[in-house]
């Protein structure tokens, strides 16, 4: 996984939370939240190069999963945003794609005429395995990091979200 195509001889993220600490002040939350945003760069290139062979985004790939999740393998539209946490035009746009390429199918929801279903096709869960294969064996791009890092940074992440109210 490449993510640049150059190599500095220093950290330059350490380097600017001196600079920031010398001329500004406290640069915990800065060097924090600059490293989180650095590294999501990179998890991102990762995952995006093991699901490209598929012909998946990661959006689309997420999607796929919270279908096969589901006991029915479909879900309605709504609760697909609310769970992925995305904006109503951006999940339209998801089920779009995984739809043109076959991936999934829309349903009229078979009591209520006003909410529409997605379900995932064969084709679907045929796509599913091996690209989930694929960003397993690449760790989602957490290179660096054991099993219990990962949980420990799962925790703390997860503590910013809730205070940030993303959840109760």
């Amino acid at each position: 996984m490449n993510v640049t195509t150059w190599r500095l001889p220093f950290d330059p993220i350490a380097k600017a939370a001196e600079t920031w600490r010398q001329r500004i002040g406290p640069n915990w939350a800065m060097s924090a939240v600059t490293n989180i945003m650095r590294v999501q760069q990179i998890l991102q290139a990762s995952v995006d190069e093991a699901l490209r062979p598929h012909g998946l985004t990661f959006a689309r790939y997420e999607a796929l999963v919270l279908l096969s999740f589901s006991q029915r393998g479909s879900l309605p539209m709504r609760m697909m945003g609310e769970r992925l946490q995305l904006h109503p035009t951006s999940i339209t746009n998801i089920v779009d794609r995984l739809e043109a390429d076959g991936l999934v199918r829309r349903l009229r929801h078979p009591s209520d005429r006003r909410t529409t279903l997605v379900e995932i096709t064969e084709a679907g869960k045929g796509r599913l395995g091996p690209a989930t294969d694929a960003v397993m064996n690449a760790d989602f791009g957490l290179v660096g990091l054991s099993e219990a890092d990962a949980d420990a940074l799962g925790a703390l992440l997860t503590n910013v979200r809730r205070a940030a109210g993303d959840f109760d």
